[in-house]
């Protein structure tokens, strides 16, 4: 496992900024913006991992999810292992809901709804779950 060094701060402050873009997920997806909910809920979800890994001094570089948990697990850091399937639903929603030309006809907006917002709000909620678990631990 990683060095019990923890920088309580660090982590705390990004943990701050996760929850905050998670209710503002919520809030687009109540409003019927679901592809930039869906960004968001990724945006989220990288933010803990991001936070537990500074938090330990480990460099937290990237946007996707799956690779920040792989650094985790290179430092034994014992996440669950659905974060796994967390990381890939999450991650799909990275790009597309951002770019016009992300799918080949079509905008964004049009391939999003809410049960898709939905399974990616529940997805970043328990990352964040999981992230603040093992956190307390050391924060």
């Amino acid at each position: 496992m990683a060095s019990q060094l923890f920088d309580r701060e660090e982590y705390l402050g990004w943990l701050g900024q996760t929850q905050h873009t998670l209710g503002s997920a919520r809030r687009d997806m109540e409003a019927g913006d679901y592809a930039w909910a869906c960004f968001k809920t990724q945006q989220a979800a990288a933010f803990a991992v991001k936070g537990l890994l500074w938090g330990f001094g480990l460099p937290a570089f990237g946007h996707s999810i799956l690779r920040l948990l792989e650094q985790a697990e290179e430092q034994r850091l014992p996440l669950p292992k659905e974060a796994q399937g967390w990381a890939r639903t999450l991650d799909r929603h990275y790009i597309p809901p951002r770019y016009p030309n992300a799918y080949p006809s079509g905008l964004p907006y049009e391939f999003y709804d809410r049960s898709t917002a939905e399974e990616a709000l529940d997805c970043s909620q328990a990352m964040l779950e999981a992230v603040a678990e093992l956190g307390t631990q050391y924060a």
